[in-house]
């Protein structure tokens, strides 16, 4: 008897009766054999060593396959177990996925032994003692209970909990185990054949985790590492995290003078005076965008009762993250968002379809009770403002509505020169709203983002629980990807508010909401910002854009006329008369990172002029003071990045 089945390039291939995915690249040909890690069967990736139905159309995954790179890591945390399992006699394993960047696992070390970073060497090279030795990784079906048995023999309490999680789900009788050398895991693969497809692996870090993210649990010890295909790939990975380290916002903003963080409000900002600066100019500009735009700015209380955040869905959907108080024996929660708020300011008086649109700004201040584990300097906090936006119109505005959200973003991002691209999200599994609704919104955001041709990525259910969106996600200099912005329609909370206008004919209609924030908050954004220049600043956003530097205690008297000639022009400067050397005055004015450093000697003194030093250009020459005084102001009404 033989198969049949479908490459790629709809090419049939005939194979014997229980070929496996390593037949199948043996027969197309001996290279793509040497070269095959997996095979992708019906959408499904798949160990080669698994047999393949009939009729199946099949593709050969190698090391060029992006998908390849998460095989290779899950491969090198299963050999990171194996290695650990050696090492320390006694631990209890948990779970070790593939991430992006790498991967990690989690352990219960033994009789209260800790593990630190000075640990990782000694655990890599066991781990390239089983990489070295080629060890394959098999795979097996086997009962649940008989896995279970395994489990509870060998003392792991983790895995034997899983598998009973996945028989109470009803989820399956059978389980997947799969060895390497000494080492058998639970696990639903798929694997490379062997441990040696781990060509170059690093160990990162070592960090606490609870078990299944539950901070009643147990604390585990969770390692980070990742992994390569080859020597140099590790290496540029390494340089770039280097990067990453050297332009980290939390490094950046206290060295800076920008903001910095505490343990007396933790997950809140303290925004120093120039932090505060850099934070009103992006303010503004939000302001000055949304005026042009037809937004009018509203400001709604911190602190509701609890019935709105019920009407609103929050209450029951978003209670855990919301910070809830009592009043007066009243239940009260500060406000996450501010939609619910931007539906009261919208039914406080009768509407009518000559209103609309109607656009709401607020760049309030919100609170979201972030578990502290999660809490990332200004990327994940508690306390934030955002520039955020609602807009409440008729049904036929929605699609214009729409686009003008996706081109104010699109204005925005080019001001800092942000590459972006575009995700739709649909419904989550957890929401409110029939799919009546569901369907129209995404339908409405679809039609949208075709109408000018845009190409975007589909997200399934990664909806908001009260309607689909837009985000707009931008890659930074490193290569990472931020999500910024989002554009979000709703259709259930203007019916949940009972929200309406009065139509043309005289009878009543449930407006449509759009949510809107196109910086995201601010907070998060210069978080991103940051990190992306590595704190470079543009001019117009410089907290300090030019710093008058004399040479020597005579030139000071003249170096303050200068101080007050461009401040007076409306530039930021400051001026360093203390009795340093030039030299280091100039080093740590780049260390500061300020744009323009003005040096003043005798000959600048005589002359009116300064002698201008750019960060990281160098020196530009003379100048007079008004010439740089037009400069700063035009680099700043133009914004230039």
């Amino acid at each position: 008897m033989a198969i049949t089945v479908t490459l790629p390039d709809e090419t049939a291939l005939e194979l014997a009766d229980g070929a496996t995915g390593a037949d199948a690249a043996a027969a197309i040909g001996p290279g793509l054999a040497r070269a095959a890690l997996a095979i992708e069967v019906d959408g499904e990736v798949r160990d080669l060593a698994r047999e393949l139905p009939d009729g199946a159309r099949i593709s050969i995954l190698t090391p060029r396959d992006p998908r390849s790179l998460e095989l290779v890591r899950h491969d090198a945390a299963h050999v990171l177990a194996t290695a650990v399992l050696d090492l320390y006699p006694g631990v209890k394993i948990s779970i070790g996925p593939p991430i992006e960047n790498g991967f990690y696992y989690d352990f219960e070390f033994p009789n209260g032994t800790a593990v630190s970073d000075a640990d990782l060497p000694a655990i890599e090279e066991r781990m390239r003692e089983h990489i070295r030795a080629g060890e394959p990784f098999v795979r097996e079906e086997v009962p649940a209970a008989h896995a279970r048995q395994r489990f509870e023999a060998e003392n792991q309490p983790y895995k034997v909990e899983l598998i009973d999680d996945l028989v109470r789900a009803g989820a399956t009788e059978t389980v997947s185990l799969y060895t390497n050398g000494p080492f058998t895991d639970l696990c639903r693969g798929p694997h490379a054949p062997t441990t040696g497809t781990v060509k170059a692996h690093k160990l990162q870090s070592v960090a606490g985790a609870y078990w299944r993210g539950d901070s009643t649990r147990t604390m585990l010890t969770r390692i980070y590492g990742t992994a390569f295909f080859s020597q140099q790939e590790l290496e540029r990975h390494l340089e770039r995290l280097e990067q990453a380290r050297a332009r980290d916002h939390r490094r950046l903003g206290p060295q800076l003078g920008l903001f910095y963080f505490s343990e007396l409000s933790p997950g809140a900002a303290f925004w120093l005076p120039a932090g505060t600066t850099l934070w009103n100019a992006l303010r503004d500009l939000s302001r000055e965008m949304c005026d042009a735009r037809g937004y009018e700015e509203v400001k709604t209380p911190l602190i509701f009762d609890a019935q709105l955040w019920r009407e609103s869905g929050h209450w029951d959907k978003y209670r855990e993250n919301m910070f809830v108080t009592e009043v007066e024996e009243r239940p009260m929660a500060v406000k996450p968002m501010n939609c619910p708020g931007h539906c009261q300011v919208f039914k406080h008086t009768r509407r009518s379809y000559r209103e609309l649109p109607l656009r709401y700004a607020e760049p309030g201040l919100l609170h979201r009770n972030e578990a502290s584990g999660v809490l990332h300097g200004l990327l994940r906090v508690r306390h934030f403002a955002q520039d955020d936006a609602h807009i409440f119109c008729t049904e036929d505005q929605v699609q214009d509505e729409v686009v003008g959200c996706l081109r104010f973003a699109f204005d925005v991002y080019e001001i800092f020169g942000f590459q972006w691209r575009l995700e739709l999200s649909t419904r989550p599994d957890e929401r409110i709203g029939d799919d009546v609704l569901w369907d129209r919104a995404e339908e409405k955001l679809r039609r949208a983002l075709e109408s000018q041709g845009l190409d975007h990525e589909v997200r399934e259910g990664e909806g908001a629980f009260y309607g689909p969106k837009i985000d707009f996600h931008m890659t930074d200099s490193l290569g990472r990807s931020w999500q910024l912005g989002t554009v979000q329609l709703d259709y259930g909370m203007p019916e949940r508010f009972d929200l309406h206008y009065t139509g043309p004919d005289n009878e009543e209609h449930r407006p449509v909401m759009i949510h809107r924030a196109l910086f995201g908050s601010f907070e998060r954004f210069i978080g991103i910002l940051l990190e992306h220049l590595g704190g470079d600043l543009p001019v117009w956003l410089a907290p300090v854009q030019a710093v008058v530097l004399p040479i020597a205690d005579r030139h000071n008297e003249r170096a303050a006329e200068v101080v007050r000639e461009l401040a007076g022009a409306g530039a930021r400067v400051q001026l360093d008369d203390r009795s340093e050397s030039i030299g280091r005055k100039i080093r740590e004015a780049e260390l500061r990172k300020i744009p323009y450093m003005l040096v003043l000697g005798d000959r600048e003194a005589e002359r009116g002029t300064v002698s201008l030093r750019e960060h990281r250009a160098g020196d530009e020459g003379e100048l007079a003071v008004a010439e740089l005084a037009q400069r700063i102001a035009r680099e700043t009404h133009e914004r230039s990045h």
